[in-house]
């Protein structure tokens, strides 16, 4: 693995629970952190901005340092139409968060602040070209956001996005894209990621802000209900196709929007991504019920050392190590 020794050596499963819009609260990034991933949240899911204090301080407080439990990351928007970045940013720097992983844009004066402490930027791509502009502008790693993940994802293959990055870089790379089980998780190693980076399958845990409908909407389909759209927000992301015709839309018959108009639902007469249009990832076959975010970590746990027992062809009574 190419992350540092001081994050890898406090993780006992390679992933990390990516942050999700509205649906990423404490509770489930404790709750993630405790059973060994990095836990997430965005930045914007604190609401009033006051409430980021509160968040922070509870996180470092409960979390922190602790070894026994893995770090936790805040996710900040950089676009142009974040008018709380610098707010949020510095709250960040205050309680000095071991992770800031950046979406839509790379700015280095956000990468200067992270370091300024000591902390580390993963910055979101969606092809190998933003990559490179993230390394350039001082980012620590990259989140390989391929086709199939959650969220506003990309539509390059994850076998290609990873082993063009893996040409010219050879620091901290996570990959997402429809990985809900042990064994993507064990595939996105083989591939050449450090970590999988894991949503989806936590919209459907206990902890998650979601209400009821949307964790078993979740449960009960599978890639085929997913719609890949850039109507909602501007920018491409992939939705259940359930929530949408309930909306009064036809998900297979959605117009283009325009990206230069982004809009994340404030003052627009479309349905609200993510309130009402549920974002979801292709992987979510793989959920089977809602289950606390610890019996779902311990799944893949599970899942991922009987991938690896089987590749190695090793007894199952044999111990196998989950990360690393």
């Amino acid at each position: 693995m190419s992350l540092p020794e001081s994050l890898a050596s406090r993780l006992r499963l390679p992933a990390v629970g990516a942050p999700m819009f509205i649906l990423s609260n404490p509770a489930l990034v404790k709750a993630q952190c405790r059973a060994g991933i990095i836990g997430s949240f965005p930045a914007l899911n604190a609401r009033p901005e006051s409430l980021l204090d509160e968040w922070l301080a509870e996180l470092s407080e409960e979390i922190g340092e602790r070894p026994e439990c893995a770090p936790f990351a805040v996710n900040q928007i950089v676009h142009r139409s974040n008018a709380r970045l610098e707010h949020d940013l510095e709250l960040c720097v205050k309680y000095r968060v071991p992770i800031l992983i950046t979406s839509l844009g790379a700015r280095p004066e956000v990468n200067d602040a992270v370091h300024s402490y000591g902390g580390l930027v993963f910055h979101d791509v969606i092809d190998d070209r933003f990559a490179r502009k993230a390394i350039e502008k001082g980012a620590d790693g990259l989140i390989a956001v391929a086709a199939g993940a959650g969220g506003h994802a990309g539509s390059t293959s994850p076998f290609a996005l990873v082993q063009e990055i893996r040409e010219w870089w050879q620091g901290p790379l996570l990959l997402s894209g429809s990985i809900a089980n042990g064994r993507s998780i064990l595939a996105a190693q083989a591939m050449g990621a450090d970590l999988a980076y894991i949503g989806s399958a936590f919209i459907a845990t206990e902890e998650a802000n979601a209400v009821a409908e949307y964790k078993q909407m979740v449960v009960d389909s599978t890639s085929a209900d997913i719609v890949y759209s850039s109507f909602f927000t501007g920018v491409h992301g992939n939705y259940l196709k359930p929530s949408i015709a309930r909306a009064g839309l036809d998900p297979d018959d959605l117009p283009e929007a325009d990206p230069s108009k982004m809009s994340f639902g404030s003052g627009s007469s479309k349905p609200k991504s993510w309130s009402e249009i549920w974002g979801s990832g292709q992987g979510i076959g793989a959920v089977k019920q809602v289950v606390p975010a610890a019996q779902l970590i311990e799944r893949l746990g599970r899942e991922y050392r009987e991938a690896r027992r089987q590749l190695l062809g090793v007894s199952p009574t044999a111990e196998i190590p989950v990360a690393g």
